[in-house]
């Protein structure tokens, strides 16, 4: 299946709003392909006079709205700070408070009608989104509205921010698969920006100043750069006559256009090997392919599944079942709006990779050499449907469908055709795309290896990157609790994780539902701390905390600066053993939980898990 970005996955699927068991094609075969029969779908678009683009999905399948605000601007526009992570930044401070509205009152009107709020960056995009129930959309149009266009990147926040990105940072260092796939995109392209990561790197990143960031804010979003999409139980002549006033004061601006250079052909095997400290060899292959618009992205799609998605997909078989060379394989077809890549991942052991790797060049060889068969075609197509249809259970997930196709494709209709072109492609089409672009002055092949495992001319990688080994010590409380302690001096943080049973297997038919309600409303407070003081506590503190909830476990996460430790356990036991359940709080809460119920009665797998 298809990853059109990297660094925010967002792939892109069929728009389709369904009735429960809707047939949406004909039972198919192994010799003919299922005829798609796409219901209609009331999506409607508008352009304000000042370049605003505003796209609504209207569904009534449940009383829930996703609010998505998608400006054009990615890790590739950064154009002289390129590297430097300014899109991913604004990510992070966006809601951090406006011209008219602090941090906190963002956040809490939010939760006031129930909502979620976040956002992500991708090499071509940045996307804010609230969701909440459909009786909220004008609350959050508002907040959204203001904070895509009067953030203040307010001092205090913009240097708190920067410590908690610096912490993200330092885990991307110490991740092999992370560390893996971007020495992938460094050593594919040699031109195209897609070879920097999208956080950036943290040498320019630490150069970076806070009106750095506020220029690049108001160069890049303009309201003619930028897009609405709406999806929910909602009304588009309602949400354009209540949009219209809050951005008529928006004045359309020049946008510079960012010089992306071109990705020249390449014209010989690329390999880089490298030590790092992981346990492990993290194994990429890769080959350059078109981008999303090209006839050809379709057979490079199913070829994928094909190759490696799933458990009876060619590779997961023949190298990891059978011949047991890797511990992990699997494959994808990146297709952005510019060239792409087909990759192929493993892990396995250092002494196995270069027959690993061997091994995974004779299966695409056997591609090469002959079609595949009728059945691995059929089973192709039903694996991206389903996947396609997966993405459009959700409001959100039908809108970042409409986002993607909107951006990359420039065709509100791109999804649609895609599955309907996904049904015409034969096995001669897989064939021939595999002997076009998988050619050995096409490939480009790199490794993540466990240290010493490399001849002494092999490339390491960085010291800065190196994990110091983790001691481990078990120890018991003196009213029985066991505490597990493992000490890491790579970097100056803590992390203190609390775990307890309690979950799903433990509810019954009466209180269904009431362990992830009671997670979920442990944050509102405590006898000691409002929930603004917990959010602020660790904000100040650069650190984050988290809950959350499984069918027999029920576990607390606060991660801070090493020197913050005993203030991280302080605050995790007061939400553990003093929160108050306010009940305006949890009434909210459980407001929200009905509505994701309501929206998973619309998802045929959900039905059935329930039934």
């Amino acid at each position: 299946m298809r990853a059109k970005t990297a660094g925010g996955l967002a792939g892109c699927g069929l728009w389709i709003i369904m009735n429960f068991q809707m047939a949406l094609f004909s039972t198919p075969s192994v010799t003919s392909s299922p005829a798609l029969q796409i219901p209609e779908s009331k999506t409607s678009q508008f352009t304000f006079d000042n370049g605003l683009t505003l796209i609504v999905r209207e569904d009534r399948s449940a009383p829930v709205v996703s609010v998505q605000a998608w400006c054009r601007t990615g890790s590739i526009h950064e154009d002289k700070w390129i590297g430097a992570g300014l899109s991913h930044i604004l990510e992070h401070m966006l809601f951090k408070g406006t011209q008219t509205r602090g941090l906190s009152e963002i956040a809490q009107t939010v939760q006031g009608v129930g909502g979620y709020m976040n956002a992500y960056t991708s090499f071509d995009r940045t996307v804010f989104y609230v969701d909440a129930p459909s009786s909220g959309w004008k609350t959050l149009l508002d907040i959204l509205t203001d904070a895509i266009f009067h953030s203040t990147l307010p001092e205090g926040e913009y240097a708190k921010e920067q410590e908690v990105i610096r912490r993200e940072f330092a885990m991307g260092f110490d991740s092999p698969e992370r560390m893996a796939s971007e020495l992938m995109f460094e050593t594919a392209y040699h031109e195209h920006p897609y070879r920097y990561p999208v956080i950036g790197y943290l040498d320019i990143y630490n150069r970076l100043t806070r009106q750095d960031v506020l220029d690049y804010y108001h160069a890049r979003y303009a309201p003619n750069n930028l897009t609405f999409i709406i999806v929910g139980d909602v009304s588009f002549s309602e949400i354009k006559k209540h949009l219209e006033p809050l951005v008529k004061q928006e004045k359309r601006r020049v946008c510079k256009e960012i010089f992306i250079p071109k990705e020249p052909e390449q014209l010989g095997r690329r390999e880089q090997h490298q030590e790092f400290n992981t346990s492990l060899t993290q194994l990429r292959l890769c080959y350059h392919i078109p981008s999303i618009t090209h006839p050809d992205v379709y057979a490079l799609d199913l070829l994928s599944v094909v190759l490696g998605q799933g458990r009876s997909s060619r590779l997961d078989q023949e190298i990891l079942e059978k011949r047991a060379l890797v511990h992990s394989i699997g494959a994808f077809s990146f297709t952005p709006g510019e060239a792409g890549l087909f990759a192929i991942s493993a892990v396995c052991n250092a002494e196995k990779r270069e027959e690993a790797q061997n091994a995974i060049l004779d299966e695409i060889e056997k591609i090469k050499n002959a079609p595949i068969s009728a059945l691995e075609l059929e089973k192709a197509r039903k694996q991206t449907l389903a996947s396609h249809l997966n993405q459009l259970q959700t409001m959100a997930g039908q809108a970042a469908d409409i986002g993607s196709s909107w951006f990359v494709a420039n065709d509100l209709n791109f999804s649609e055709n895609y599955l309907k072109k996904i049904q015409a492609v034969t096995a001669e089409d897989i064939q021939r795309v595999a002997k076009t672009y998988f050619n050995d002055d096409n490939l480009t092949l790199v490794s993540l290896n466990p240290k010493g495992s490399l001849s002494p001319a092999a490339h390491v990688v960085s010291a800065t990157n190196e994990v110091a080994s983790l001691s481990i010590e078990t120890h018991q409380l003196s009213n029985g609790i066991p505490v597990i302690i493992g000490e890491n001096d790579r970097l100056p943080l803590a992390s203190v994780r609390i775990s307890f049973k309690s979950g799903a297997l433990f509810e019954n038919p009466t209180n269904q539902g009431i362990t992830h309600l009671t997670t979920q409303s442990l944050l509102k407070g405590t006898k000691n701390r409002t929930t603004e003081q917990i959010a602020n506590e660790l904000e100040n503190l650069g650190g984050s905390i988290d809950v959350d909830s499984g069918f027999n476990t029920t576990s607390l996460q606060v991660d801070v600066l090493k020197s913050d430790l005993n203030q991280g356990i302080a605050l995790a036991s007061d939400v553990l053993l003093h929160s108050q359940f306010p009940e305006e709080e949890v009434k909210k809460e459980k407001l929200l939980q009905l509505a994701a119920l309501q929206q998973e009665k619309t998802s045929p797998w959900q039905f059935v898990v329930i039934f």
